[in-house]
């Protein structure tokens, strides 16, 4: 089974998808490996900051992905055999790797390398819970099932206003809600790879919500999307 987490930038897909994916291993008796999908676009931009990459030259990039080595093993990013979960996290990492996202050979190249890293774990017969922009969309366009997970701006915005608080930082909240406007347009206005909701996805506006009742609601909806498939006979890919 694959599930599919996609939404916009702030709304929680990362944490609720890794916990999604350990509750339900716990509740199933199945495993279910998470798939950080941005981790891999975040991998070429480390790998292109260590080689003083010149962005604004997209065919460079799109060499450096080729010469790439990256996997997600368990839950963990590695770039060249070297594990880069937390190094592709830094801040000028993150700044970076919009020069991958949006590069459209080198989204290409990781669409193509998620759907084998899916092939790979269902084989194992292991389930998939995997979480990006494009992922119920573009790449596992017909998973059995397509999360969208959403919030409003505003609640995103006070959710990271807490989380840089927790950090010692004193930004304004206005600030961020502008950041995270200018950063939805931007992913909806993309060329390749934009913020869409799949048809027929399952939309969850996560407003008011802690991250185990949002993770409790989805797990509710993908326990009964796969008893309708097992009835009818059908895959639950």
């Amino acid at each position: 089974m694959i599930i599919t987490i996609d939404g916009p930038a702030g709304a929680g897909k990362s944490t609720v998808a890794k916990r999604l994916a350990r509750f339900l291993s716990e509740q199933t008796g199945k495993s279910f490996e998470y798939l950080d999908t941005g981790s891999m676009y975040r991998a070429v931009a480390l790998f292109g900051l260590r080689r003083q990459m010149d962005w604004q030259m997209p065919g460079k990039v799109t060499a450096l992905a080729e010469s790439a080595v990256i996997d997600v093993v368990n839950g963990r990013t590695l770039l060249n055999g070297e594990d880069v979960t937390e190094a592709v996290r830094q801040p000028e990492v993150t700044e970076k790797s919009r020069f991958a996202a949006d590069n459209p050979s080198v989204r290409q190249m990781m669409v193509a390398l998620q759907r084998k890293i899916a092939d790979r774990i269902l084989a194992g017969h292991q389930c998939l819970v995997t979480e990006g922009r494009d992922q119920g969309t573009a790449v596992f366009p017909h998973a059995a099932c397509r999360i969208f997970l959403t919030a409003t701006p505003e609640e995103r915005a006070k959710r990271r206003l807490g989380e840089l608080q927790q950090q010692g930082r004193t930004d304004e909240f206005q600030e961020i809600l502008q950041q995270i406007t200018d950063r939805d347009n931007r992913d909806a206005a993309r060329t390749v790879g934009p913020l869409r909701e799949p048809e027929g996805a399952f939309r969850l506006v996560s407003d008011g919500m802690t991250i185990d009742e949002v993770v409790a609601e989805i797990a509710a909806h993908c326990r009964s999307v796969s008893a309708s498939l097992t009835a009818t006979g059908l895959s639950e890919r």
